[in-house]
């Protein structure tokens, strides 16, 4: 299913699928995880993908950032096609082009905060542009925890320096899946502000997996997925349109 620009949206596309399935399995025991989803992802704005447990979205999430192989069809970031990539060539381009944000941070313990949101520069052998730099870690609110290790941090510390991570490089687009989903509220609220600002202040593009309504009204659009197919969109969301929209879902689903 093709989801059309909104009129009035960027017309300028950071990542898009075509025709995307992926299937997981063989006979009987064969799940189709996603069913031929073209979607696409627009720059310098912020999506967020949802749906019931089992839709596809953090499939369509993985597949579309390179992390897992499709089954059928074609994954674009800019315009280049992921699905055509080698396995070198497709680690260069996660590298350069796209940021990532997990769930569970995912910090070297024995690294200080700078030195993990330096590390993808250092890995590439970049050095930092230390006006953007800067930039980054103003905004992500910093400054006085760079010298410390993620153990002395907080959780919403923790996934502050995970942002300024992905964002540090200035990727063409990052994805997060669930940023929020170990966070209580009011760190959640910081990592969903600092992601609204990346997009509103910086122009970065960031698509965003969650379930959790408030941090899809953080956002510029969100994508509805069931049944691996997407099956709506909603543009200028709030908490409450999205939590009626998926109770929605979730009863069609059978949750």
């Amino acid at each position: 299913m093709t989801m059309p620009i909104t009129p009035g949206a960027p017309a300028v596309v950071a990542a898009r699928t075509e025709g995307l399935a992926k299937v997981y399995g063989r006979g009987d025991a064969q799940v189709v995880a996603l069913g031929g989803v073209s979607v696409a992802l627009n720059a310098h704005e912020f999506t967020a993908i949802m749906g019931p447990s089992g839709s596809g979205k953090s499939t369509l999430m993985h597949c579309a950032a390179g992390l897992d192989a499709v089954t059928e069809g074609k994954v674009f970031v800019g315009d280049v096609e992921l699905t055509a990539l080698k396995e070198k060539e497709l680690t260069a381009l996660r590298r350069d082009k796209i940021g990532f944000i997990f769930q569970a941070f995912n910090l070297i313990p024995t690294l200080s905060a700078e030195e993990n949101i330096l590390l993808p520069l250092s890995i590439a052998g970049r050095k930092p542009e230390q006006a953007w730099f800067d930039r980054v870690i103003d905004t992500v609110g910093l400054r006085e925890r760079l010298g410390h290790r993620p153990s002395e941090l907080s959780g919403g510390q923790q996934q502050r320096v995970a942002c300024a991570r992905a964002l540090v490089s200035r990727p063409e687009i990052i994805f997060a899946d669930e940023p929020t989903g170990n966070l209580d509220s009011r760190s959640s609220r910081e990592v969903l502000d600092f992601l609204r600002r990346s997009v509103t202040e910086f122009g970065q593009t960031i698509v965003m997996v969650t379930h959790d309504p408030v941090a899809a009204g953080f956002t510029d659009r969100v994508l509805f997925l069931a049944d691996g197919q997407v099956v709506d969109e909603m543009r200028n969301p709030s908490a409450d349109r999205v939590l009626e929209r998926m109770a929605h879902l979730d009863s069609a689903a059978g949750v």
